[in-house]
């Protein structure tokens, strides 16, 4: 691949892939010398967003029914949900190792016993190099850190915070139940501790703009994360978003618009930080747009031909300030 220098420095070599931009899959062969593949896990957690305790009725854009094994009855148990995936994954994906990767709603809301139970649980299956634990910045008290601090001094941990948007109006009219503030708060809780930080953030959210966004990124490229997720706004039957979106009383962001973005993005992000994911699609039978999302594969590839005929890659025009 040719590689261009636009006069910001060259594209990293440690990234050791033919990309424009970090990947995980990139990241963990580094670290690993191997294929690395997520287990999701399903270990039957709900939310304080959905509760009662932070609000009620979730995010607007969550339809509340969880993981498809949920969705089926009873959930297996931990361990049977991780044979299952190495299975999968050893024979079609000729993976090596594997990271417990608990997934469906809040996974740090629970009692520090039921906790540790489910993670030592997941830590136990062979070839289990860590855990990857998605939650919210609101639930992350300090016990729970202590306890991922001490597993990160044998296994490889990730924390994953759903923050979507760093503007407190953004956050309100999402129902997200938590602000900038506890965000921020909570990321400086967590530096020092051996926890690897991966941050979720939505393109195309209600209200804002492309410079809303940029901003986002802007702050997070400064701050001692270390992985991103992105992907667009989705509209789904059942959700509070999904009847605005079928009375058209929103629109959703075009594919151009989101692939441009999602550019602007990458080049302001550090070139060390792992792009964990670029694009999502949802439960093709609640799914009501926008219909360019349900194509993952074309996202990317036009997400990749747009940095190349930039001649750019991420964190070109990074900046540390």
């Amino acid at each position: 691949m040719s590689e261009i220098n636009q006069g910001v420095g060259s594209r990293p070599a440690f990234w050791n892939n033919s990309k424009r931009y970090y990947d995980l899959k990139s990241f963990w062969r580094n670290r690993f010398g191997c294929k690395v593949y997520k287990l999701p896990i399903d270990a039957g957690f709900t939310c304080p967003n959905r509760d009662g305790h932070a609000a009620t009725g979730g995010c607007i854009y969550c339809d509340g029914r969880g993981s498809k094994l949920r969705q089926a009855g009873l959930l297996p148990s931990v361990t049977e949900q991780i044979h299952k995936g190495m299975a999968y994954y050893t024979v079609h994906r000729q993976a090596g190792k594997f990271i417990a990767y608990f997934q469906t709603f809040t996974n740090t809301y629970g009692s520090l016993d039921q906790l540790k139970k489910l993670y030592d649980e997941a830590l136990a299956s062979p070839n289990v190099l860590g855990l990857s634990i998605g939650t919210r910045p609101d639930c992350v008290p300090a016990a729970v850190l202590d306890l991922l601090e001490n597993y990160a001094k044998t296994h490889h941990i990730w924390l994953e915070l759903g923050l979507q948007s760093i503007h407190d109006r953004t956050l309100t009219l999402l129902n997200r139940g938590h602000n900038r503030e506890t965000f921020l708060d909570t990321v400086g809780r967590i530096q020092g501790r051996g926890i690897l930080l991966c941050v979720h953030i939505i393109v195309g959210l209600p209200g804002e703009t492309r410079e809303d966004i940029l901003e986002t990124a802007r702050i997070l490229a400064r701050l001692p994360i270390q992985g991103i997720k992105i992907h667009s706004l989705l509209a789904l039957q059942g959700t509070v978003l999904g009847s605005l979106y079928e009375s058209d009383a929103i629109s959703m962001i075009s594919k151009e618009e989101y692939v441009t973005t999602v550019c602007d993005i990458l080049e302001i992000l550090p070139p060390e930080m792992v792009i964990q994911r670029l694009t999502a699609d949802g439960y093709k039978d609640i799914f009501l747009g926008p219909a360019w999302a349900v194509n993952k594969m074309d996202v990317l590839n036009n997400i990749d031909g747009k940095l190349k005929r930039r001649q750019t890659w991420q964190g070109i025009r990074y900046r540390n300030k």
